[in-house]
C-alpha cells in the first residue's frame, strides 16, 4: 500500500514518526474517556459546506438515480467523513473521521476520534456514530471493509511489515476485537492498496501499481485457494487505462465493479464509474458520478454512497462529506 491519494491521505504517516511515539507507555483506556464528542474535535473555525456554497457539486450523468445528495443524519459534519462503507442489507455504515483536514497525520493519531466510526439504520434514521477502537495503544486505522461479522481496515502502527498494513477485526459481545495482521502476503508480497472482498470472501479486488499493469494504478483481483491468495490478475484493458483506476468495489452478485477513477468527461478531480460484467469479461466502464466524487459503495438496493470532497477556488481541500444517490 505505497501509493496514497486525495482519498487516503490521512495514511501519508511515517514510520518513523510513529515508533516514536511508541517509545512513550500508554495506558489502555475504556473508550468513553479517550473519544470525545466528534463535534467538540472539530475547530471553532471549520466551515460546514453545503451544495449551496459547493464549487463543483457532483454530477450524476444518468437517469438511473435521484441527484446525489449529502447523507441524511449524523454522520457528516463540517470534519472530514471519508471511505465509507455500507453493508449490503443497508444497516451497518462505517466511515473514516478526523477532524481538521490541515493537521498532520502524526498529531491525527493523537487527537482520540480521528479513525473509523459505524452507525446503524433503524429504518427510520442512523444512530449517532461511534468509534470503533481496534488498538490497545496507538494507531491510525482507516478504509474500513465489512464482511458479515469480519472487518477488514489499514493500519498505520508498530510492528507493520510496512508503513501501512491491512487488519482484519471480529464482532463479538457488542465490540471489535481480536485484531490480527492480514499477513505477509498481502502486506508485502502484494502490497496491496485499497481493498474490497467478494461476498463469499473468496476473491480480493485491489487497486495496485504493478509495473505489469496499463498505467498508474490499475485494479486486480487475487482468488483465495486454501490459506492463500493467488497470484494477482489484472482485470484488462476494458477497466483499467493509462490513468488511475482504484478504490475498487463489487455488488454482491459479482456483477457490477465501482471504483474511483480520473473524469474522462472533461470534470475535475476523480469520478465513479461502474463497469458491468458479461460472463467472465467486465464491460466498458461508464462514468456514473462527476466532480470530485470517489470511493463508491453500495447497498443491495442499488443506493450509491460515496465521498465528495470539497474545494475553494485555489482547489484548497475544506472539507469531505459522504453523499448517496437514491436509485430510483
Amino acid at each position: 500500500m505505497k501509493s496514497v491519494n486525495i482519498y487516503i491521505y490521512v495514511f501519508i504517516v511515517i514510520v518513523a514518526v510513529v515508533t516514536l511515539f511508541y517509545g512513550c507507555e500508554v495506558e489502555p483506556t475504556e473508550p468513553e474517556e479517550i473519544n470525545p464528542e466528534r463535534e467538540e474535535a472539530i475547530p471553532d473555525d471549520a466551515v460546514k459546506m453545503d451544495p449551496e456554497s459547493d464549487l463543483y457539486i457532483p454530477v450524476l450523468n444518468t437517469d438511473e438515480w435521484e441527484a446525489p445528495i449529502p447523507m441524511p443524519g449524523p454522520v457528516n459534519t463540517a470534519g472530514a467523513e471519508d471511505s465509507p462503507f455500507i453493508s449490503p442489507d443497508g444497516g451497518r455504515f462505517f466511515f473514516f473521521f478526523t477532524p481538521d483536514v490541515d493537521v498532520p497525520a502524526e498529531e491525527q493519531i493523537l487527537d482520540g476520534v480521528t479513525g473509523i466510526w459505524w452507525c446503524r439504520s433503524s429504518g427510520e434514521g442512523w444512530s449517532v456514530p461511534t468509534r470503533i477502537i481496534l488498538n490497545d495503544d496507538l494507531a491510525l486505522d482507516g478504509a474500513p471493509f465489512a464482511l458479515e461479522d469480519t472487518l477488514w481496515f489499514a493500519s498505520v502502527r508498530q510492528d507493520n511489515y510496512g508503513e501501512i498494513d491491512v487488519y482484519t477485526a471480529v464482532y463479538d459481545n457488542g465490540g471489535w476485537g481480536d485484531w490480527q495482521n492480514a499477513g505477509a502476503q498481502l502486506n508485502v508480497v502484494y502490497d496491496i492498496g485499497e481493498f474490497h472482498l467478494s461476498s463469499d470472501g473468496s476473491m480480493i479486488y485491489f487497486g495496485w501499481d504493478w509495473e505489469d499493469g496499463y498505467g498508474g494504478r490499475d485494479i486486480w483481483v487475487s482468488t483465495k485457494h486454501g490459506l492463500e491468495w493467488l497470484d494477482p490478475v489484472n482485470l484488462g484493458e476494458n477497466v483499467n487505462s493509462e490513468y488511475n483506476e482504484d478504490q475498487p468495489f463489487v455488488s454482491s452478485d459479482g456483477n457490477e465493479l465501482w471504483f474511483t477513477g480520473q473524469s474522462v468527461l472533461g470534470y475535475p478531480g476523480p469520478a465513479v464509474f461502474r463497469s458491468v460484467k458479461s460472463g467472465d469479461i467486465w464491460g466498458e466502464p461508464q462514468e456514473i458520478i462527476s466532480n470530485y466524487a470517489g470511493e463508491p459503495t453500495l447497498d443491495d438496493d442499488g443506493n450509491i454512497y460515496f465521498v465528495h470532497h470539497f474545494f475553494d477556488e485555489d482547489l484548497n481541500m475544506i472539507e469531505a462529506d459522504i453523499y448517496v444517490a437514491y436509485k430510483k
